[in-house]
């Protein structure tokens, strides 16, 4: 099977991590990063599409799950934004387990 070209997760996390060090009014991004509830409203998000993504698995929806998982992988990354963790540091641990 070819490599994919993930090169679009890097953009969007650039994005976040801009948004993060550059706030802009009205960006959703912004409101997470910036809520009231801080990382609680992050991590909130990040349950929701989990769900949302185990019903459409279950479902067998394969369009939904496409869907729902590029929700959650979007929260995600601005759940490592706010966090502080690169990309490169989840590649790292994934390299590690792979040997």
């Amino acid at each position: 099977m070819p490599d994919t070209n993930l090169s679009i997760l890097n953009e969007i996390y650039d994005v976040i991590l801009d948004r993060k060090n550059n706030p802009v009014v009205g960006s959703y991004v912004c409101s997470l990063l910036d809520h009231r509830k801080g990382m609680d409203k992050i991590l909130e998000k990040v349950g929701e599409e989990t769900v949302e993504v185990i019903l459409a698995a279950k479902n067998k929806d394969h369009d939904e799950i496409i869907y729902e998982s590029s929700d959650l992988l979007f929260h995600l990354l601005v759940m490592l934004v706010a966090n502080n963790i690169k990309l490169e540091d989840i590649a790292s641990e994934l390299e590690k387990r792979r040997k």
